[in-house]
């Protein structure tokens, strides 16, 4: 039975939309990308931004449509943490076995040249034309230049909203019966920063490492790019003792790095101007559901599954989306509204886990990786891993080093917290963690 191409709008030209583009041209349907903002290959880089970090789902995603190699010259790997702990000389972290790392890549970069590829594929690209209004049994958008002027109508097969946390789209679905939805803001914010290269080029920090400065209610990491400079980000609480709000001056700030952050010094001219001409984001959690409608509109990626970014999961998540979306209508034919359900079915526990992961990374890593204890129970679960391969996969490599489901890492994580729990509550653990008697406790747990 033949396929029949779709004549499809994609509402939202980020990473998410731009390779979902890809993924359906080169499945032979008609492509039309609208994006409200202008093209992103034309504009300065707002300062917004936190550094990407593809691991293998999002690998495995570009893969499958022919764009891995490509992305990789644009992306630099990392295979540790570089932790700078107060008071401690500067120490670092395998993430997993030898040969497992993360990229580091710059969102502006990557999305440029995903949008060019985009293009010499054939799809095409409506910059500054904003999506005012979805028909959604119909499949019809309406855009123009305000919300109270003249509006064009368009009529297409297929809607997919990728237009983000805040997505349109989804705002529609939203007012129709039974759709259920949630957000949830943390109460930390976050601050782009920059510390530039050296004077030749070359990166001022190990250019193979995530940087992580961990201070409790706060952090600071630093993600390097080609160019030699660092993209840095300040995680900070919107209000309290210390936090943006306690930062009004630029005597207050160069005080706040000097104080916390000492060996960033030799760039504090640069980190203070960043801080006062950089935006304070928020970061959300949205949840919802369902995430189609008939076979007519779905939601893909932040516009579906908002997730606060301490996981480096949500373009990863966004990616595998789109990989599990387009195989299901590889494999249904014409069915797409079975596709779609099937989709929606298989994608929101995942989503659901790893929004749950994602929040708590964030108090391991600003908090409890400095935390001797936590440290002492990550080297046993370590150990034992690299003897027991088969019966240990620490939760970080499920999440970011395999393509297993991120329900299935969340449900096996907080099994084996349990088990590590009891092994930490052991007598004179400190002295005999890597002794037969823990692992044998550790088999029998198991």
């Amino acid at each position: 039975m033949a396929k029949t191409p779709k004549n499809i709008a994609i509402v939202g030209s980020g990473l998410v939309g731009s390779l979902l583009a890809l993924y359906l041209r080169k499945a032979g349907h008609s492509i039309t990308v609208f994006d409200r903002r202008p093209d992103i290959r034309n504009v300065q880089f707002s300062g917004r931004s936190i550094n990407l970090a593809m691991s293998n789902r999002g690998w495995k995603s570009l893969r499958a449509v022919g764009i891995e190699d490509e992305i990789k010259k644009i992306a630099i790997p990392l295979d540790k943490r570089a932790m700078h702990v107060v008071g401690q000389p500067l120490y670092f972290q395998k993430y997993g076995k030898d040969g497992e790392a993360i990229w580091s890549i710059s969102r502006g970069v990557l999305n440029r040249r995903m949008i060019d590829l985009a293009e010499e594929a054939g799809v095409e690209f409506r910059f500054e034309e904003k999506v005012w209004d979805v028909d959604l049994p119909n499949a019809k958008i309406f855009t123009g230049e305000t919300e109270k002027g003249v509006w064009e109508e368009y009529d297409y097969d297929v809607i997919f909203g990728c237009d983000g946390a805040f997505s349109r789209v989804r705002h529609k679905m939203q007012r129709r019966s039974r759709f259920d939805y949630s957000q949830e803001f943390i109460d930390v914010g976050y601050k782009e920063l920059t510390i530039p290269a050296n004077a030749d080029g070359t990166h001022k920090l190990d250019k193979h490492s995530f940087h992580i400065w961990p201070r409790g209610k706060f952090m600071f990491i630093a993600m390097p790019n080609l160019d030699g400079s660092f993209t840095c980000t300040l995680f900070l609480p919107f209000e309290g003792e210390v936090s943006f709000e306690s930062i009004k001056t630029k005597e207050d700030a160069k005080k706040f790095f000097t104080t916390y952050f000492p060996n960033v010094m030799q760039d504090i001219e640069n980190l203070t101007q960043d801080f006062f001409s950089n935006p304070t984001s928020a970061m959300v959690t949205i949840k919802c559901y369902p995430w189609t409608y008939w076979d007519k509109v779905a939601l893909v990626g932040d516009s579906a599954h908002a997730i606060v970014p301490f996981y480096g999961q949500g373009m990863n998540a966004g990616f595998e989306d789109i990989y599990v979306l387009c195989e299901l209508l590889d494999n249904s034919y014409n069915d797409w509204s079975s596709a779609f359900e099937a989709y929606q079915e298989l994608r929101k526990p995942n989503a659901d886990a790893i929004a749950e992961l994602s929040y708590r990374n964030f108090m391991e890593m600003s908090s409890k990786t400095a935390d001797p204890k936590f440290l002492l129970q990550k080297k046993i679960e370590r150990r034992f891993s690299e003897k027991y391969p088969d019966k240990w996969i620490p939760s970080y490599s499920r999440v970011t080093f395999s393509e297993g489901s991120y329900a299935e890492a969340l449900a096996i994580g907080d099994a084996q917290e349990r088990i590590m729990k009891q092994i930490m509550q052991m007598p004179q653990i400190e002295e005999k963690w890597d002794s037969q008697e823990v692992e044998q406790r550790i088999l029998e747990q198991l």
